[in-house]
């Protein structure tokens, strides 16, 4: 059983959720690329969005199961999501390129907000959910890198 006080469960939870909508939109907004894309760099391009909505529909999951464990209610709804998210939509017609500079920024400010969260929940004294976090901060900044190689080749 966790030893954290309710207050700090709720403090967790709330960040969590912030976590949850954000990479919710990102995976949206990724997804939605994926199918989008065009030009000389569709084939992997295509394949690399694929790969990180895949990751991003699985670290939702894992959220909300944490935040779930917390004994709290996990958000499930767009608008929930639009209002809880660091990330914004994007239903411009960007270019390939445009898209790997969009995705690369909100990559970046993943791992910047995840940073911070991660200083939070360990001053809650909630290691497990600072694990977590610092897991995704990896990919995050890996899938920052593999944007930014695009544009850097």
């Amino acid at each position: 059983m966790s030893t954290l006080s309710p207050t700090a469960k709720k403090a967790v939870a709330e960040e969590l959720n912030i976590l949850l909508a954000s990479s919710y939109v990102l995976m949206l907004k990724t997804h939605g690329y994926h199918w989008n894309v065009k030009g000389p760099h569709f084939h992997a391009l295509h394949q690399l969005f694929q790969e990180q909505y895949e990751d991003l529909f699985e670290a939702i999951d894992e959220f909300a199961e944490r935040i779930k464990a917390l004994g709290h209610k996990a958000p499930a709804t767009f608008s929930e999501y639009k209002g809880l998210s660091v990330i914004t939509e994007d239903d411009s017609e960007e270019k390939d390129m445009g898209m790997v500079k969009n995705l690369l920024k909100d990559h970046q400010k993943m791992g910047d907000t995840l940073r911070k969260m991660t200083a939070h929940v360990q001053g809650e004294g909630d290691e497990a959910t600072a694990d977590m976090m610092i897991a995704r901060t990896q990919v995050h900044d890996k899938f920052a890198w593999m944007l930014e190689s695009h544009l850097t080749g």
